[in-house]
């Protein structure tokens, strides 16, 4: 579908459907007349997680309804990556556990090592990749699961079919299609519970958390997050344990942080800080990138969706060693995106908030040019350039992205 309409002209079109004024949306969303106004002209972004759940749910409308779906354009590194959702959907929505759709498939040696190579293609954000690859492994892995040689075997299937659900989760989410990457999820979820390994089910109630639905659920990613970390914390007692750990503690600051729990989100960032003293520095190794320098990453978003000012998102980016993160370039990428996100709000940082963005597009251009949040913060940039040297840039990234301009 080719949507050119802005955050904020459907934001007014969806308030105007209900019959409801500026003052009526901004008393039951708990935002400002004027924030509301702004968002509406396009001359503020609509990008924290728990506004636009708080506006949806005034609406009465889906976040999708919100924020619209994915917007292609002709530009093949934007648009590319969605030509292989079809085959990723036919694997995740067709499979299940027990029943294989597929009656021949890789020895499980070939395709457990075909699974750790696409954690390379992941972190590359190779969507593209990804999709020409993934969809088969998944058929095959079901049915190693379904016909084992023996138990052990099976056991590693089961492993690697849940490593290769995360990858399905979180591409499929990038790129907009959140009901799909919910369903990746709870495949995960089953094969994980199939396996009776709590750290195996561990990284699957991360991908729970992380592909819950938005609408008026940040209160249930909070207590579904603290829940599994609180099952978990017995069990991580070695390395990949307080990966998987620290990864649910991350996921537990951010939806407090959605919700406005500053004091909440800052506890649980700083258990992650105190689990990250115990695992190697080393994101590229590790597990989701649980480390010490990831968690400073997580701790930039945070601060975002907490609203804090420029000066201090841009103070904490700073403590970040990009070096050590620049190997997961989906990491990086989003790392940078969320500082330009940040920057963008204050008129001062604007143009090193166009800077940061750009890097974030240079480093992993199929991820950048399909997030709605970098959209909806170019969009609003863009409307708001003043400077002509500033201006070209934001109208290249805007034609890259499909926003008119």
């Amino acid at each position: 579908m080719h949507d050119e309409t802005s955050i904020g002209a459907r934001l007014q079109a969806l308030r105007r459907w209900r019959g409801m004024s500026l003052d009526e949306l901004a008393g039951l969303s708990g935002l400002s007349k004027s924030h509301l106004s702004r968002v509406e002209r396009g001359l503020r972004a609509l990008d924290r997680r728990s506004h636009i759940a708080a506006i949806a749910n005034a609406l009465r409308v889906s976040e999708t309804d919100l924020v619209g779906g994915p917007h292609l354009t002709k530009d093949p590194v934007q648009s590319g990556p969605h030509a292989a959702i079809p085959a990723l959907r036919v694997a995740i929505q067709t499979n299940r556990l027990g029943d294989a759709l597929v009656d021949r498939a890789h020895p499980l040696p070939e395709l457990v090592a075909e699974v750790r190579a696409l954690e390379e293609t992941f972190i590359a954000c190779d969507y593209l990749g990804l999709g020409e690859r993934l969809p088969g492994v998944i058929d095959e892995l079901h049915l190693h699961v379904c016909a084992p040689t023996d138990e052990a075997a099976q056991r590693a299937a089961l492993e690697a079919l849940v490593e290769s659900y995360m990858y399905a989760t979180f591409r499929t989410r990038d790129l907009g299609y959140h009901d799909l990457a919910h369903q990746a999820a709870w495949q995960a979820e089953r094969a994980a519970q199939m396996l009776a390994d709590p750290i195996v089910i561990g990284k699957s109630d991360y991908l729970r958390v992380q592909s819950m639905p938005r609408e008026n659920s940040w209160d249930r990613a909070l207590v579904a997050a603290q829940r599994a970390a609180e099952r978990l914390q017995p069990h991580a007692t070695h390395r990949r344990g307080l990966e998987v750990l620290g990864m649910l503690t991350l996921s537990a600051s951010m939806a407090a942080a959605a919700q406005h729990k500053v004091d909440t989100a800052r506890h649980w960032l700083d258990e992650a800080r105190d689990l990250a003293l115990r695992v190697p520095d080393t994101p590229v190794e590790n597990w989701s990138s649980f480390s010490a320098t990831n968690t400073q990453v997580w701790a930039v978003a945070i601060a975002v969706e907490c609203n804090e000012s420029a000066g201090t998102v841009l103070d904490l980016a700073r403590r970040v060693d990009e070096e050590r993160i620049a190997g997961r370039r989906s990491r990086h990428a989003s790392f940078l995106a969320d500082v330009g996100r940040g920057l963008a709000r204050e008129r001062r940082y604007r143009e090193a908030a166009v800077q940061w963005l750009s890097r974030a597009e240079k480093i992993a251009p199929q991820r950048i040019r399909n997030s709605r949040p970098v959209q909806e913060s170019i969009s609003v940039l863009l409307a708001q350039a003043q400077r002509e040297a500033v201006g070209r840039e934001l109208r290249g990234m805007a034609a890259r992205m499909g926003i008119p301009h």
